[in-house]
């Protein structure tokens, strides 16, 4: 980053040189050391807006200024021919020229995203590729911890992206006085560490920043833009607010859902009711995966491991909770069947000494 700043104060210091020393216009050194150093600054802020175009993007606003300028020439050749040195003749020229020009590379940028660069060259379909296949991780993917299971298995392929400012994020929570936070920070330092060891996996820090942009969420929106690539999150407001701008998103939470076992409503399920509910005799119930169970006329057997029926699903990105109804007929029955199964399985076991009786006889 420093190497960068540098590069670019020497470059304006060279411009800015170079005028006072050519000195256009005949004007004074100094104002021409500005003008310098003002045509270098405007170069290098068109060159941080380029870096930000997608390839295809770049290629259409190209291909728009070349058919502009073509288009600009013929009607000049055009114009030429009237024979008239008019001044009112070279300002249409000029003016042709800029318009031309300015209406292609806008058409260009607009209509860059339908181009396939791909037939253009191996070396234009090699980088779209490979930044297709990068995913970029947010905060909270990375303190949560089951991406790192999830690249274990290798259902991950292309490269992990993690940006500087999202280590700048987790660095800070780390370094929380909060105890919570603390310990949710390194938990995340320490699933990176655990994905940068995996030998089937690609990870990238990089340094892209979006200065003008001060929440992490927008950062992460505007990067995936630049790569043209997806973010991977379980944050639920960060989901919709990439949707709408057009940012495709793997969510965790969804991947979990539909890996989850579908609990259809009349179904018995045997929950641990663990403490008590919102509503009037209600109780909660938690499933090994963190699925919350709301279990009904269960307030009394707090701490028991009982059988409901299940009455509903409600089911969401953000999660998936089940209601159902405690009935004691239903866990009597339930009880009596699983009673019934050892006492089968004991006389199968050990037959009746009349049976073996008459199998010696």
């Amino acid at each position: 980053m420093l190497d960068s700043i540098l590069v670019r104060l020497i470059f304006v210091l060279i411009l800015g040189i170079t005028a006072a020393y050519f000195r256009p216009l005949d004007i004074s050194i100094w104002m021409a050391a500005a003008a310098g150093a003002a045509i270098a600054g405007v170069a290098l802020i068109l060159q941080i807006r380029v870096e930000r175009i997608s390839l295809k993007r770049l290629l259409g606003i190209g291909a728009g200024m070349i058919a502009g300028l073509l288009c600009a020439a013929l009607t000049s050749m055009v114009l030429g021919r009237l024979g008239s040195d008019a001044p009112v003749l070279h300002f249409v020229q000029v003016a042709c020229l800029i318009l031309f020009v300015y209406f292609g590379m806008v058409t260009g940028a607009n209509k860059g995203e339908l181009l396939n660069p791909g037939v253009l060259g191996g070396v234009f379909g090699v980088e779209t590729d490979s930044r297709q296949n990068h995913k970029i991780l947010d905060t909270s993917v990375i303190i949560d911890g089951r991406i790192a299971d999830i690249a274990d298995t290798g259902f991950l392929d292309g490269v992990l992206v993690i940006p500087q400012f999202v280590l700048q994020e987790l660095q800070m929570v780390a370094d929380s006085a909060d105890s919570m936070k603390r310990n949710r920070g390194r938990r995340g330092l320490d699933v990176l560490q655990r994905i940068q060891k995996l030998p089937n996996l690609k990870v990238q820090v990089v340094q892209e920043d979006f200065p003008q942009v001060k929440e992490v969420d927008m950062k992460l929106i505007e990067l995936a833009k630049v790569y043209s690539c997806k973010i991977v999150t379980n944050d639920f407001n960060l989901n919709k607010v990439a949707h709408v701008r057009g940012v495709d998103v793997l969510n965790i939470n969804e991947l979990a859902n539909a890996l989850k076992p579908i609990v259809l409503p009349g179904e018995l399920m045997r929950v641990f009711i663990l403490k008590e509910g919102k509503e009037y005799n209600q109780g909660v119930a938690y499933l090994d995966d963190g699925t919350m169970v709301v279990v009904d006329n269960a307030r009394r057997m707090i701490s028991k491991t009982i059988d409901i029926s299940v009455t509903s699903v409600l089911q969401t990105t953000a999660g998936k909770m089940i209601f159902g109804k405690y009935d004691e007929r239903n866990h009597a029955v339930s009880q009596t069947a699983a009673a019934a199964v050892p006492q089968v399985v004991e006389r199968r076991e050990n037959p009746p000494r009349r049976e073996q009786a008459v199998g010696e006889s």
